[in-house]
């Protein structure tokens, strides 16, 4: 008999975990480890954040779902990995710490034949002064942020209606950020229901991004062919914030948040704040902070994880210029190669470098758009390791079979642009491959098939579709496995 344990429960670990249970025969345990009860859809956060869905919209309780499907749940957090085992306890072990009222802070110790580490990032907020709901800014990174930034929203709007001329600043709160897109799909929300509560002409709103030029999303932006016309997404995103008088504050590394204020630095060395009377900006990520030690007591966390906190994994990590760079340099399997057993997938394997070009700006500071490892791609991951474990359990192979290179699969995005059936709209986009493979696509890095956007309303419709379809199929509801990822 074999145990997998899975520590995290968001899009990439639940997904597996589910393929899990259903591939492995009965004798085999899954068990999920995850410091929440309840799964959040986060792509819909952004809806929850200006006040067109509840939490309960976006989320459901964990416990019935894997009592349903027979998989063992832990509320707890994972605190350290111990792939050698130890003195006492000869089997490879992960300690994890309850996060449940009743028994908060109690300790466990759980053995594993396989390990899958899909934590999902710290939310570093730290990483810059002032940054964060706890400090001076709003966030949509989870359901209870954004169920927060909709009441002040809320209130903003009520302001406006009493004849107040109020600014909001949406964006990333540091240089290094990653999701642009979720700032992006939330400044185009936000603008659409100030349009709709007749307060437009009272709000400035001004997006603040570390992206060099807008569309490049993390992703090095992308270019598509429209009507016999190609079109960067840089065009493609500029026009849209300049059809809805958006301004745009690009190339920007934040450097401080004030009660009313953000400080932020250009990649031209200048210098700047602006002022706000509602910002919502969204933080870096980092690992979440796990440690390792092998069987004597040491500590090896180096050997598992980079300097960031991301796990490693079958990527190229040695230091390159960025001509250099290779999709080779990707992982594949998303398998640590000194302890086979552990895989790390979604935002918790470390990437091996950024898929956007890196700049400094000229004082030496880093402002470069972290990769996105998010939705469509996390799931996908989710379910390759799930069924290269499967294999492994069936065949004692110490590789993993399969494999879902960032530089071999790709991804759909649908940024909402405006929540409702009839006037709302969303930008579709589709990118193939993820990472940019300029010897096989020349032109702009990606097949020009396959890599597409369009604004409209039949966006907002897909999106709409895909909050059902991915609750109904998260929720292992009869036939899940046939909604692809």
């Amino acid at each position: 008999m074999a145990k997998v344990v899975i520590m995290g429960a968001g899009i990439s670990g639940h997904t597996a975990a589910l393929y899990l249970k259903r591939g492995l025969p009965k004798e085999h345990e899954v068990i999920v480890v995850s410091p929440n009860s309840k799964w959040n859809w986060i792509p819909s956060n952004i809806w929850v954040g200006v006040g067109v869905l509840n939490k309960e919209d976006v989320t459901f309780p964990l416990q019935p779902v894997y009592d349903k499907v027979g998989i063992q749940f832990h509320q707890a957090k994972a605190v350290s990995i111990h792939p050698e085992g130890s003195v006492q306890q000869l089997k490879p072990y992960i300690k994890i710490e309850s996060t449940k009222d009743q028994d908060k802070g109690q300790t466990a110790e759980i053995t594993y034949d396989f390990l899958i580490n899909a934590t999902g990032p710290k939310l570093n907020f730290t990483a810059t002064p002032g940054l964060g709901p706890e400090s001076n800014s709003l966030s949509v990174c989870t359901f209870s942020h954004a169920e927060e930034t909709a009441k002040e929203l809320a209130h903003c709007i009520e302001r406006m209606r009493k004849g107040e001329q109020l600014t909001f600043v949406i964006g990333t709160g540091h240089g290094m950020c990653t999701c642009e897109g979720a700032a992006f799909e939330y400044v185009f929300n936000l603008e659409f229901e100030l349009q709709r509560a007749g307060v437009r002409n009272k709000a400035r709103l001004v997006f603040l991004t570390n992206e060099a030029e807008l569309g490049d999303f993390g992703v090095g932006g992308m270019i598509f062919e429209t009507g016999g016309f190609t079109v960067p997404s840089k065009v493609f995103a500029e026009s849209m914030f300049t059809e809805r008088n958006i301004e745009v504050i690009k190339g920007a590394h934040v450097e401080k948040v004030d009660k009313n204020s953000v400080s932020y630095e250009l990649l031209s060395g200048e210098k700047g704040t602006v002022s706000f009377d509602f910002a919502m900006l969204l933080p870096p990520f980092s690992g979440v902070g796990l440690k390792s030690f092998a069987k004597d007591g040491s500590e090896i966390t180096e050997k598992l994880f980079a300097p960031n906190g991301f796990l490693k994994v079958d990527a190229h990590y040695e230091a390159k210029t960025y001509e250099e760079w290779a999709p080779t340099d990707w992982p594949s399997t998303y398998q640590n190669q000194t302890f086979k057993n552990i895989f790390g997938i979604g935002i918790a394997f470390a990437p091996p470098h950024p898929i956007s070009k890196p700049r400094k700006s000229k004082n030496g500071t880093n402002i470069t758009p972290a990769p996105p490892r998010t939705g469509m791609p996390s799931a996908i991951m989710g379910r390759v390791v799930a069924h290269s474990i499967i294999e492994m359990i069936q065949t004692g192979k110490t590789d993993a079979p399969y494999g879902a290179s960032l530089a071999e699969i790709g991804a759909a995005c649908v940024a909402s642009a405006g929540a409702n059936w009839f006037k709302g709209s969303a930008a579709s986009m589709t990118m193939y491959p993820i990472v940019p493979d300029y010897r096989r696509y020349p032109r702009g890095g990606r097949s020009m098939v396959y890599t597409f956007g369009e604004v409209g309303a039949a966006g907002h419709w897909i999106k709409q579709i895909l909050h059902y379809m991915f609750l109904y199929k998260a929720q292992a509801k009869p036939f899940w496995w046939l909604i692809p990822e």
